[in-house]
């Protein structure tokens, strides 16, 4: 796989979830949230709808942006709090449905996806 396949996957991810965020904030609430944690208010969609179109934004300029070695392993080191904050808040407080660790699948695909283009990046010499 090549560094630019490898952080398509990295947009992908963003696109996808941050779409939904975005254009759905009432269907990621009521899937993502137990019932104990789940507010499906204006506000809180509104923020959800914040949050979607921020990963929307970071998704695009991974499309545009040319990602280097030194890139794809920062971005995979950055990751590694999301994996707690997944396990968290879906075992010790349990925020997250099952269908809310969607987010641990893209996380954990954008990290393999991370990996896998600081490899190939290294490989072209692209190190910077």
């Amino acid at each position: 796989m090549t560094a630019r396949i490898a952080q398509t996957y990295i947009a992908a991810v963003f696109l996808g979830l941050g779409g939904w965020a975005l254009f759905g904030p009432r269907g990621v609430i009521e899937l993502g949230f137990t019932e104990s944690y789940r507010e499906n208010s204006f506000t809180t969609r509104f923020i959800m709808a914040c949050f979607g179109a921020q990963a929307v934004l970071f998704g695009l300029m991974a499309l545009v942006v040319e990602w280097k070695a030194r890139a794809f392993l920062a971005f995979a080191f950055l990751l590694l709090p999301f994996f707690w904050f997944n396990y968290h808040f879906h075992y010790v407080v349990p925020v997250l449905t099952r269908y809310g660790m969607i987010d641990f699948a893209g996380n954990l695909t954008m990290f393999i996806a991370a990996i896998v283009g600081w490899r190939a990046s290294k490989a072209s010499g692209a190190h910077e």
